[in-house]
C-alpha cells in the first residue's frame, strides 16, 4: 500500500494543482467505475471532487450533504457522483480514498460520511487507525479485505482516474462541484438548488 500511496502522491503533487490545467474543459463522463448515489435516469447529475483530508469537504458533508441528499437525491431529482481529489496530508487523503473505494459499493457513501464526520480528530493529532476503525465497520468488508483491496492495482487505477479526470476538468480546489457539467462555485444548499433548477430548466 505504501508504494501505491507514493505513486498516487506523485500524481497529486505533480498534476492536481498544476497552473497549466485547463479551465473546466473536459469533465469526464460518468461511468460504471464511479461511485454514484441516486437514480440513474435523474434529470440532473451533480459531481463532487473532494478529499478526505480537506476540512471544507468535511464541513460540506457534515452540514450540507444530509439536506442535499434528502431534498434532491432521495426525491429522484439528482444523481450524485463522488470523485476523489487527494490533498495534503496525502497519507490521510489517499488512505481514506482507498478505504472508501474498497467498501462494498452500496456502502461507499456510508463510509465517506463516517470518514468526513471523524476527520477533525485526525487533523487535530489523532491516530489514523482510530479513524479507519469505524469506517471499516461501516464498509461491509473485513479489515483484511480492505487492506488487500487497498493495495491492489485496481484500486490505484480507480483513484488515478479520479485524479486525472480532475486535472482534465481544471479542478484546483476541493470541494468542487459540477451540475450537469457546469462548475458551481456556491456550494451552499441554496447555491446548489439554484444551479439544479437552472439545469432542469435547460439553463
Amino acid at each position: 500500500m505504501t508504494q501505491n500511496r507514493r505513486t498516487l502522491g506523485a500524481l497529486a503533487a505533480a498534476l492536481i494543482w498544476s497552473a497549466a490545467a485547463p479551465a473546466f474543459a473536459q469533465l469526464p463522463a460518468v461511468t460504471a467505475q464511479d461511485r454514484v448515489l441516486g437514480r440513474a435516469d435523474a434529470p440532473v447529475t451533480v459531481i463532487e471532487y473532494a478529499s478526505f483530508s480537506c476540512n471544507h469537504c468535511a464541513a460540506w458533508h457534515n452540514d450540507v450533504y444530509p439536506a442535499f441528499k434528502a431534498r434532491f437525491v432521495d426525491t429522484g431529482q439528482v444523481r450524485y457522483v463522488f470523485r476523489n481529489l487527494p490533498t495534503q496530508p496525502q497519507q490521510m487523503s489517499l488512505s481514506g480514498a482507498a478505504l472508501a473505494r474498497c467498501a462494498v459499493p452500496e456502502k461507499f457513501f456510508d463510509v465517506a460520511s463516517v470518514l468526513m464526520h471523524n476527520q477533525r480528530a485526525v487533523l487535530d493529532g489523532g491516530l489514523l487507525q482510530d479513524w479507519y476503525a469505524p469506517a471499516i465497520a461501516a464498509s461491509g468488508r473485513t479489515r483484511d479485505q480492505i487492506q488487500t483491496c487497498a493495495a491492489s492495482p485496481e484500486t490505484q487505477t480507480a483513484i488515478n482516474a479520479d485524479i486525472q479526470g480532475a486535472v482534465a476538468a481544471g479542478v484546483n480546489s476541493t470541494p468542487s462541484f459540477f451540475v450537469n457539467g457546469r462548475p458551481v462555485t456556491d456550494r451552499s444548499l441554496a447555491g446548489l438548488e439554484a444551479a439544479i433548477r437552472a439545469a432542469r430548466a435547460g439553463g
